[in-house]
C-alpha cells in the first residue's frame, strides 16, 4: 500500500486538462472580483476629485448621522468643563509666616545699628518689588512692638482667607493674588500696615491648587459620550448632493446609504483585490488538494465556486441597503450547506476565507466578524452532529446557531461606543440580537430549500439523498429482494460492517452504508450464476457447464452490468464509484484456479482472471472492498468460531495488502487495524451460537432444583447476569 503522503504526488486528478481548470479558477476570481470592486465604480461615476458629478434625489426617506457636526459639539462641550482641581494642604505656609515674623522680632530686638537692622530685614523679606519691600522694612523698625504683633495678626487673618478662596500659579504670576490681598485689606486693616503685609504675604504664599488632569480629562469624556448624535434627514425626493457641491463626509454617508460606497479605488485598488482573491482561492484549493482529495473534483469545485459568488452577490446588496442590517448576511446558511455537502472542516475553512475577503472589501466592523466568526463555528460543528434521520435536524441546527449569534451579539453590544439615548441602546442591545436569531433560523430553512437544487445542478448528493437510497422499498432494492434474495442478504450483512467500520474511523458511515447496499445491483442482471441466490431457488451450478474463462467473464461483467443499471435509474455517480471499485483489480481465484488445472500454467495468466477496476480511491469504497470479501468467506465456513473468524479476517487483509488492492486508497495502517478490529467484533455477533430448547426443559430444571420458578431469587440472578456479562467483556 503507498504511503499515506505518497496518495498526493499524483498532479493530474481533475479529469478536465490543465489549461481548462487554469482557466476556470481565473474566471472565478475574476467575477469575485468584479463584484467586489464594481460597488466602487457607482461612487467614482458621480464623484471626481471630492466634486460632484451629478445630482442625487433620495430614493427613500433615511436619517444619516452628521459626524463631524456631532465631533464639533462634543469639543464644544468637552471645552466648557472647567479642570477638576484638588487642594493641597496650607498649614506649611502659615508655619513658614511664623518663622519669618518670629525672624522678624528678633532682628528688631537686637542692639545693633539700624543699617546693620535694615540690611539683615532686607534680605529675610525679599520680594520682587523693591518699593514695597522698602516700605516693609521701614515700618517693621518704625512700628510699635503692639502695632507690628498687630499686624501681624491681621497678616494670618488675610493668608486663612486667600487659602480659603485657593489659587493656582498662574493666579500668582497674573497678580490675581495682590488684588484679593488689596480686597481684603480694605475692610480689616489699616492703610499704613499695607506695605508690610502684603509683603509678607507675598514672601510667604504659594500656590495651594493643583488641576487634576484625570479627573478632569473623566469629566470632559463623560460630557462628550452625553452628547447625541447630530442626526440629518434626507427625506424621498430630497437632493443628497448636487452638481459641483463638494462632497463632505455627511454627503459620502449619505450616498453609502442611497446604495454608492463612498470609497474612490483606482485601478491599483482593484488588482489589489483581485490578487487578495486570488490568494485566498489558491489557498482554499491547495488545501483541498493537498488534504481532502476526495473534494478535489469539478463537481465540488464547482459547487464551492458558485455558492462563494452568491454568497459575495447577496453580502454587497445587503451592505448597500439602507433597510437591511448587515447581521443578517448569510453567512451561516453558506456554512451549514457548505458542511453537509463536504465536511465541517472545509465548511469552516471555505466561511472563514470569505468573511476575511469580505470583510476588507466591504469594510465591515470588528463586532460584525466576531460575531459571525462564533456563528461560523458553531454551525461546522452542529452539522457534525447531526444524525440527518429527520429534515427537520436542520431547522433545530440553525435554531442553536441563531442562539450563538443572539448571545455573541447581545455581550458584544455592552462594548460598543455609542450614544447613550434610549432607541440606540434598544436596537444594539435587543434588536440586533434578535435578528441572530432569526439569521440563524432563516438560514436552515434557505439550507432546506436549497439542498435539492444544489443537488440537481452540481450532481452532489447529500446525506439526505443518501438516506432516502436507503429506503429499502426503492426500486432496485425491492427488485434485489425478490429477484435475487441471497445478493440482497449479502449486501445487508455487509452494509452493518461497513457502516459501523466507517463510523470507527471517521469516514462517511452514511455513504458506507447505502454503497454497500447498491454495490451488487450488477447481479440483477443474471442472479442465477452467483451461488449465494442459487440455493434459494433450488438450481444448479450453471457454473458447471462453462469454461473458467466463460465463468470469470460472466461473474466479473456484474460490475459493468451494474454500473448501467445505476445510470439507467439516476444513481449518483459517488454511489457507481462503489459498484465499479469494491473489486478492484482482484483475482477471481476460484476460476482462475480451476483455469490453471484445465489449461497449464504457461496458457494462463493472472491478469486474465481479474476484475476490470478500478481500485478503490476512497476510505469508504476501501472498507467495502474489505467487508464484501471477509463475508463470503465467513458465510462459507460452517459454524466458525472466533479464532476461525479472526483468521479469517486477517487472511482477507493480507491477500488484499498484497495483492496492492488498497494502494490508491487514503486508507492507513492505522485505519486498517481499526476496521479489523471492528469486522471481528460484528462477526462474532452475526454468527453466534443458538440454544437448543430440549422437550420438558421446564420440568427438568424443577426436578434439579436449578431455578425456583415460583419465587425467582432476584439478587442470584442479577449476579449470574454480571458473571455473563464480564465474561463476554473478556472476550471481547
Amino acid at each position: 500500500m503507498k504511503n499515506f503522503s505518497d496518495i498526493f504526488k499524483n498532479e493530474d486528478i481533475f479529469p478536465s486538462s490543465k489549461p481548462i481548470a487554469t482557466s476556470a479558477f481565473l474566471l472565478v476570481a475574476i467575477i469575485i472580483s468584479a463584484l467586489l470592486s464594481v460597488r466602487y465604480y457607482l461612487y467614482q461615476n458621480i464623484i471626481e476629485n471630492g466634486i460632484a458629478q451629478k445630482t442625487i434625489i433620495a430614493k427613500t426617506s433615511f436619517e444619516v448621522v452628521d459626524k463631524q457636526r456631532t465631533e464639533l459639539i462634543k469639543r464644544e462641550v468637552a471645552n466648557k468643563i472647567r479642570p477638576v482641581v484638588a487642594p493641597v494642604e496650607g498649614d506649611y505656609i502659615k508655619v513658614d509666616l511664623q518663622k519669618t515674623f518670629d525672624e522678624i522680632e528678633r532682628i528688631k530686638k537686637e542692639k545693633t545699628p539700624y543699617s546693620t537692622k535694615q540690611k539683615a530685614l532686607f534680605d529675610l523679606i525679599e520680594i520682587n518689588d523693591s518699593e514695597r519691600e522698602t516700605r516693609a522694612v521701614s515700618y517693621i523698625l518704625s512700628a510699635s512692638e503692639t502695632n507690628l504683633t498687630n499686624a501681624f495678626t491681621n497678616t494670618k487673618y488675610i493668608l486663612n482667607e486667600l487659602l480659603t478662596v485657593g489659587f493656582f500659579d498662574t493666579d500668582i504670576n497674573n497678580f490675581l493674588t495682590e488684588s484679593l490681598i488689596e480686597k481684603t485689606l480694605t475692610t480689616h486693616v489699616k492703610r499704613s500696615q499695607y506695605p508690610l503685609i502684603m509683603a509678607l504675604i507675598e514672601h510667604c504664599v504659594v500656590p495651594n491648587l493643583i488641576i487634576d488632569e484625570y479627573a478632569t480629562d473623566v469629566a470632559r469624556k463623560n460630557a462628550k459620550n452625553a452628547v447625541k448624535p447630530y442626526v440629518v434627514t434626507f427625506k424621498k425626493g430630497d437632493k443628497i448632493i448636487e452638481t459641483g457641491d463638494k462632497v463632505t463626509q455627511l454627503k459620502k454617508d449619505a450616498l453609502k446609504l442611497s446604495g454608492y460606497n463612498a470609497f474612490e479605488l483606482n485601478r491599483g485598488g482593484v488588482f489589489g483585490i483581485f490578487t487578495l482573491v486570488c490568494l485566498t482561492m489558491y489557498s482554499l484549493v491547495l488545501y483541498i488538494k493537498r488534504y481532502e482529495k476526495k473534494f478535489y473534483t469539478p463537481r465540488y469545485m464547482l459547487y464551492i465556486s458558485l455558492s462563494s459568488i452568491l454568497l459575495t452577490y447577496v453580502c454587497i446588496i445587503i451592505s448597500n441597503s439602507s433597510h437591511v442590517s448587515n447581521y443578517m448576511m448569510p453567512f451561516c446558511a453558506f456554512t451549514i450547506i457548505l458542511a453537509i455537502f463536504t465536511n465541517p472542516i472545509i465548511s469552516f475553512l471555505v466561511s472563514i476565507l470569505m468573511l476575511a475577503i469580505l470583510s476588507v472589501t466591504l469594510f465591515l466592523d470588528s463586532q460584525l466578524i466576531y460575531v459571525f466568526v462564533c456563528a461560523i463555528l458553531s454551525s461546522s460543528y452542529l452539522v457534525s452532529k447531526m444524525s440527518y434521520s429527520k429534515r427537520f435536524d436542520i431547522i433545530w441546527c440553525g435554531f442553536q446557531v441563531g442562539a450563538v449569534m443572539f448571545l455573541s451579539m447581545f455581550f458584544v453590544s455592552f462594548f460598543e461606543v455609542q450614544s447613550q439615548a434610549l432607541p440606540r441602546l434598544i436596537q444594539a442591545n435587543v434588536q440586533n440580537p434578535f435578528l441572530g436569531l432569526i439569521n440563524g433560523v432563516i438560514s436552515a430553512m434557505i439550507a432546506m430549500f436549497l439542498i435539492p437544487i444544489i443537488e440537481k445542478v452540481c450532481k452532489i448528493v447529500s446525506p439526505y439523498a443518501l438516506i432516502e437510497l436507503a429506503d429499502q422499498n426503492q426500486e432496485l432494492l425491492s427488485k434485489m429482494r425478490t429477484s435475487a434474495p441471497g445478493t440482497f442478504h449479502h449486501s445487508l450483512m455487509v452494509a452493518n460492517l461497513c457502516e459501523a467500520a466507517a463510523s470507527a474511523i471517521g469516514a462517511n458511515s452514511i455513504l458506507a452504508r447505502v454503497g454497500a447496499f447498491y454495490h451488487d445491483i450488477g447481479k440483477l442482471q443474471r442472479p442465477l450464476f452467483f451461488i449465494e441466490n442459487q440455493s434459494y431457488f433450488g438450481v444448479e451450478n450453471p457454473h458447471t457447464t462453462l469454461t473458467p474463462r466463460q465463468s470469470k467473464m460472466v461473474i466479473t461483467l456484474h460490475t459493468k452490468d451494474g454500473v448501467e443499471i445505476a445510470k439507467k435509474h439516476g444513481l449518483p455517480q459517488v454511489i457507481i464509484d462503489f459498484i465499479q471499485q469494491h473489486h478492484g483489480e482482484s483475482l477471481a481465484g476460484h476460476f482462475y484456479t480451476k483455469a490453471l488445472e484445465e489449461e497449464g500454467e504457461q496458457n494462463v495468466t493472472e491478469s486474465q482472471f481479474r476484475y476490470p477496476g478500478p481500485k478503490p480511491k476512497t476510505k469508504e469504497t476501501a472498507i467495502l472492498m474489505l467487508a464484501d470479501a471477509l463475508e463470503s468467506a465467513v458465510r462459507s465456513l460452517k459454524k466458525p468460531t472466533q479464532e476461525e473468524i479472526e483468521q479469517m479476517v486477517n487472511k482477507i487483509f493480507t491477500d488484499r495488502l498484497n495483492d496492492g488492492q488498497l494502494s490508491d486508497s487514503p486508507l492507513t495502517l492505522s485505519d486498517i487495524k481499526i476496521i479489523a478490529m471492528t469486522f471481528n467484533k460484528i462477526l462474532r455477533g452475526m454468527q453466534h451460537e443458538r440454544i437448543k430448547y430440549q422437550e420438558k426443559v421446564i420440568d427438568e430444571l424443577k426436578d434439579k432444583n436449578k431455578i425456583n420458578l415460583q419465587t425467582p431469587n432476584d439478587e442470584e440472578f442479577e449476579r449470574k447476569i454480571q458473571k455473563l456479562q464480564e465474561k463476554s467483556n473478556e472476550n471481547d
